[in-house]
């Protein structure tokens, strides 16, 4: 399979991205703003399984140029993509009334419009049968537990849900399925930025492990789904 990854350099993107890079047959194109992390990616990736097929490169999802920067990267590494795991993502925790209008905007690029421009720039390369997974999370899922200080990143969690099932419906007929996981708690610097006293009881490898096996097979059994992925609350 040939895989795009964003937010790859952390977290449950970080680990999803080493347990997809076991198989040789998997070409992963890992993306994330720090070019730092990515190092780590890579050496770590090439370490456990040194003929790993593994192409990281810097990019911001948000700001970054496309068409002349990411895409023909895309192209010549792998040539089209069957799976893109949209898992870049920003948080946060704030009050809602010592929360910004400017701290909305930037809930709202990072965690939608930035999904929106990759799989709009993708969708063209992506054959029938492909898949899109979107990380969405249990706060923008409904009827689950609310906490205070996280509206703006709740609320755009529930957009990028609400985009997934509209999606569904158009990219029907090219057969590109798309879902999207809720996810609740694993124990990430995003939770810990959330919930500085909780510990989860899911590590993030294995939360990243159970993303690459959905990327890999969920859409042979869902489309247009938002599903909740969690034990606790958080």
């Amino acid at each position: 399979m040939n895989i795009v990854i964003t937010g790859a350099s952390s977290g449950v993107g970080f680990e999803a991205v080493l347990e997809l890079i076991l198989l040789n047959e998997h070409h992963v194109v890992a993306l994330a703003r720090s070019h730092d992390k990515l190092k780590k990616l890579f050496e770590i990736a090439k370490g456990l399984n040194p003929d790993c097929n593994i192409y990281p490169a810097r990019f911001d999802i948000v700001h970054d140029d496309y068409e002349s920067g990411l895409l023909p990267f895309i192209v010549e590494k792998i040539g089209h993509v069957d799976i893109l795991i949209n898992n870049a993502g920003v948080l946060i925790n704030k009050s809602f009334e010592e929360t910004s209008t400017i701290d909305f905007a930037e809930m709202l690029q990072t965690n939608v419009l930035g999904h929106v421009k990759m799989i709009k720039h993708l969708c063209p390369i992506m054959p029938a049968g492909s898949h899109i997974l979107n990380i969405g999370s249990m706060g923008g899922f409904q009827g689950s537990v609310k906490f205070p200080g996280l509206a703006a990143y709740s609320a755009s969690k529930a957009a990028l849900h609400t985009l997934t099932e509209c999606l569904a419906v158009e990219f029907a007929e090219r057969k590109i399925h798309i879902n999207c996981l809720a996810l609740g708690s694993a124990q990430t610097e995003m939770l810990e930025k959330a919930f500085p006293d909780y510990q989860s009881p899911i590590a993030a490898f294995e939360m990243g492990k159970y993303i690459a096996d959905f990327a890999l097979t969920g859409h042979k059994f869902f489309n247009g789904k938002v599903l909740p992925v969690a034990v606790t609350t958080p």
